[in-house]
Protein backbone atom coordinates (compact mmCIF):
# COMPACT_ATOMS: atom_id res chain seq x y z
CA UNK A 1 0.00 0.00 0.00
CA UNK A 2 1.45 3.28 -1.08
CA UNK A 3 0.62 6.68 1.07
CA UNK A 4 1.48 10.16 0.09
CA UNK A 5 2.57 11.05 3.87
CA UNK A 6 5.61 12.16 3.80
CA UNK A 7 6.54 12.91 8.11
CA UNK A 8 5.16 13.39 11.14
CA UNK A 9 5.14 15.68 13.57
CA UNK A 10 4.11 15.51 17.44
CA UNK A 11 1.67 18.53 18.34
CA UNK A 12 1.99 19.05 21.93
CA UNK A 13 -0.96 20.99 23.89
CA UNK A 14 0.29 21.76 27.43
CA UNK A 15 -0.98 24.60 30.10
CA UNK A 16 1.55 27.03 29.98
CA UNK A 17 3.74 26.44 26.79
CA UNK A 18 5.96 29.08 27.76
CA UNK A 19 6.78 27.45 30.55
CA UNK A 20 7.35 23.91 28.79
CA UNK A 21 9.31 25.55 25.86
CA UNK A 22 12.09 27.07 28.09
CA UNK A 23 12.04 23.30 29.97
CA UNK A 24 12.43 21.50 26.58
CA UNK A 25 15.41 23.69 25.71
CA UNK A 26 17.37 23.38 28.77
CA UNK A 27 16.53 19.38 28.94
CA UNK A 28 16.91 18.47 25.08
CA UNK A 29 18.49 21.37 23.52
CA UNK A 30 15.31 22.40 21.47
CA UNK A 31 15.48 25.59 19.85
CA UNK A 32 12.62 27.45 19.00
CA UNK A 33 12.07 28.44 15.59
CA UNK A 34 8.77 29.86 15.53
CA UNK A 35 6.24 31.27 17.99
CA UNK A 36 2.33 33.11 17.85
CA UNK A 37 1.10 34.64 21.07
CA UNK A 38 -2.57 35.52 22.14
CA UNK A 39 -2.71 39.20 21.45
CA UNK A 40 -5.44 38.70 24.16
CA UNK A 41 -4.52 36.91 26.85
CA UNK A 42 -0.62 35.60 25.85
CA UNK A 43 -1.46 32.37 25.73
CA UNK A 44 1.27 30.66 22.87
CA UNK A 45 -0.99 29.47 20.07
CA UNK A 46 1.25 28.28 17.87
CA UNK A 47 5.34 27.23 18.46
CA UNK A 48 7.53 25.40 16.46
CA UNK A 49 11.11 23.82 18.27
CA UNK A 50 13.84 22.05 16.51
CA UNK A 51 14.69 19.29 18.58
CA UNK A 52 17.68 17.26 16.55
CA UNK A 53 16.61 16.54 13.24
CA UNK A 54 12.88 16.90 14.11
CA UNK A 55 10.17 19.71 14.40
CA UNK A 56 8.09 19.64 17.63
CA UNK A 57 5.03 21.62 17.57
CA UNK A 58 3.28 23.05 21.12
CA UNK A 59 0.54 25.17 22.09
CA UNK A 60 -0.98 26.38 25.03
CA UNK A 61 -4.84 24.98 25.98
CA UNK A 62 -7.72 26.63 24.05
CA UNK A 63 -10.31 24.29 25.75
CA UNK A 64 -13.25 25.75 24.07
CA UNK A 65 -11.94 23.79 20.93
CA UNK A 66 -10.63 20.61 22.49
CA UNK A 67 -6.85 21.59 22.72
CA UNK A 68 -6.46 19.62 25.88
CA UNK A 69 -3.36 19.24 28.08
CA UNK A 70 -2.76 15.60 29.74
CA UNK A 71 -2.86 17.69 33.42
CA UNK A 72 -6.86 18.33 32.38
CA UNK A 73 -7.62 15.21 30.69
CA UNK A 74 -5.87 12.96 33.59
CA UNK A 75 -2.76 11.86 31.67
CA UNK A 76 -0.79 10.96 28.44
CA UNK A 77 -0.55 7.22 26.88
CA UNK A 78 1.91 8.60 24.95
CA UNK A 79 5.95 8.38 25.22
CA UNK A 80 8.54 10.59 23.21
CA UNK A 81 11.09 8.06 22.05
CA UNK A 82 14.33 9.83 21.86
CA UNK A 83 17.16 8.22 19.82
CA UNK A 84 20.58 9.21 21.45
CA UNK A 85 24.35 8.26 21.27
CA UNK A 86 24.69 9.21 24.80
CA UNK A 87 22.12 8.22 27.19
CA UNK A 88 23.14 8.68 30.38
CA UNK A 89 24.06 12.50 29.11
CA UNK A 90 21.01 13.39 28.12
CA UNK A 91 19.33 11.48 31.40
CA UNK A 92 21.39 14.10 33.55
CA UNK A 93 20.68 16.93 31.17
CA UNK A 94 16.81 15.92 31.70
CA UNK A 95 16.74 15.73 35.57
CA UNK A 96 19.73 18.45 35.36
CA UNK A 97 16.41 20.98 33.81
CA UNK A 98 13.92 19.26 36.38
CA UNK A 99 12.71 15.70 34.78
CA UNK A 100 11.53 12.85 36.83
CA UNK A 101 13.42 9.35 36.53
CA UNK A 102 10.92 7.01 35.82
CA UNK A 103 13.35 4.47 34.87
CA UNK A 104 17.23 4.46 35.51
CA UNK A 105 19.38 3.47 32.99
CA UNK A 106 19.70 0.38 31.92
CA UNK A 107 20.96 -2.24 29.32
CA UNK A 108 19.34 -4.86 28.18
CA UNK A 109 20.13 -8.41 26.87
CA UNK A 110 19.03 -8.04 23.33
CA UNK A 111 18.69 -4.51 23.46
CA UNK A 112 20.85 -0.92 23.80
CA UNK A 113 21.22 0.96 26.83
CA UNK A 114 17.77 2.53 27.50
CA UNK A 115 16.26 4.94 30.66
CA UNK A 116 12.94 7.22 30.81
CA UNK A 117 12.10 10.17 32.16
CA UNK A 118 9.25 12.63 32.83
CA UNK A 119 8.78 15.96 32.75
CA UNK A 120 6.39 17.68 35.65
CA UNK A 121 3.93 20.14 34.14
CA UNK A 122 3.76 23.54 35.65
CA UNK A 123 0.52 22.54 37.11
CA UNK A 124 1.72 19.14 38.74
CA UNK A 125 1.87 18.72 42.76
CA UNK A 126 5.25 17.44 43.47
CA UNK A 127 4.51 13.86 43.79
CA UNK A 128 2.04 14.07 41.06
CA UNK A 129 2.03 10.41 39.20
CA UNK A 130 3.70 10.28 36.11
CA UNK A 131 0.28 10.00 33.99
CA UNK A 132 -0.01 13.54 34.21
CA UNK A 133 3.80 14.23 32.72
CA UNK A 134 4.52 13.76 28.94
CA UNK A 135 6.87 10.82 28.96
CA UNK A 136 10.34 10.31 27.51
CA UNK A 137 12.65 7.48 26.08
CA UNK A 138 15.91 7.77 25.99
CA UNK A 139 17.52 5.14 23.61
CA UNK A 140 21.35 4.45 23.01
CA UNK A 141 21.77 3.93 19.09
CA UNK A 142 24.85 2.79 17.69
CA UNK A 143 27.01 4.21 14.57
CA UNK A 144 27.20 0.25 13.60
CA UNK A 145 24.22 -1.81 13.50
CA UNK A 146 23.40 -4.59 16.16
CA UNK A 147 24.12 -8.02 15.09
CA UNK A 148 21.20 -10.35 16.44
Amino acid sequence: MSTSIQSLTPYLIVKNAREAIAFYGRAFGAEELFRLTDPHDGRIGHAELKLGENTVMIADEYPDFGALSPDTIGGSPVTFHLATLTVDANLARAVGAGAVVLRARRRCKKRPRQAQAATASPSARPHAPATGRSKWSFCRISAVPISH
